[in-house]
């Protein structure tokens, strides 16, 4: 199946995205369903495992927003399994070095190109009943790589050239505890570091993107030039309303 959202970052096309943490498969649906280009279902910093993710996906394939996962690490095993239930992209988290970009793109890609597992009745391969699966998997996987430290943004020059990355995500909140703001994105010298990444990435030819846990900081980070931008988390949204009604009924 055709990557449309790793096409529509190499064609220069905005993606508005949205973040998911509530692992739940009804949530998976109804964002999928959104009008969102694609919702991210995190593996890292929530409690879902990979048997609790195959259902967001399949949940999610019910709308038009790509669904992207972030496996916990980094890990060739973890990429492997995540791939395998159907993942089409990939955010890998805590990307320090050329060296461990180029390491990802080896755990997406088969051989001789990579290092990737090779299994025949996996969901990605539509239970073995695509037989192409394995000669177009290579080229349809996005990979995008995550920069979210001070020593990691010094190089993002050199992370971004890698062969077969499509973006580089930044992680604000890491990115800010790395350079002594831990809890305050919005200082300026993190944000002045934040816009500058934008530019050094969208120099090396590749796709920039970022979380924002509002509307205001997503628009500036658009104006700014990134690319894929999630908007909100589910959990974040969620608290924020329950917050705001109990407000207004005990006001």
């Amino acid at each position: 199946m055709n990557n449309n959202f790793k096409s529509a970052l190499w064609e220069g096309r905005v993606q508005l995205g949205i973040w998911s943490s509530l692992c739940s498969p009804l949530v998976a649906e109804m964002l999928g369903m959104s009008k969102f280009d694609w919702v991210l279902f995190d593996n890292e910093h929530s409690p879902v495992e990979i048997a609790g993710l195959m259902p967001l996906l399949q949940a999610a394939g019910n709308g038009a927003a790509a669904p992207v996962v972030r496996p916990a690490w980094n890990d060739p095993v973890m990429i492997k399994r995540v791939l395998d239930i159907g993942a089409q992209t990939i955010l890998l988290p805590f990307i320090q070095s050329a060296e461990e970009a180029r390491d990802a793109v080896r755990s997406v890609r088969y051989p001789p190109h990579g290092r990737r597992g090779v299994a025949g009745a996996t969901r990605a391969s539509s239970f073995g009943r695509n037989p192409n699966y394995l000669n177009s998997a290579n080229d349809e996987i996005c990979v995008l790589v995550q920069v979210e430290t001070r020593e990691a943004l010094n190089r993002v020059d050199e992370i971004a050239a890698v062969e077969g990355v499509d973006g580089v995500f930044i992680g604000p909140s890491d990115l800010s505890a790395s350079m002594a703001h831990i809890g305050r994105p919005g200082t300026p010298e993190v944000q002045n570091a934040i816009k500058d990444a934008a530019r050094r990435i969208r120099a090396a030819g590749k796709a920039p993107g970022i979380l924002a846990t509002n509307a205001e900081d997503a628009r500036r980070y658009l104006d700014w030039g990134f690319l894929f931008v999630a908007c909100g988390v589910d959990l974040g949204l969620l608290v924020r309303a329950v917050d705001t009604l109990h407000g207004e009924m005990t006001r």
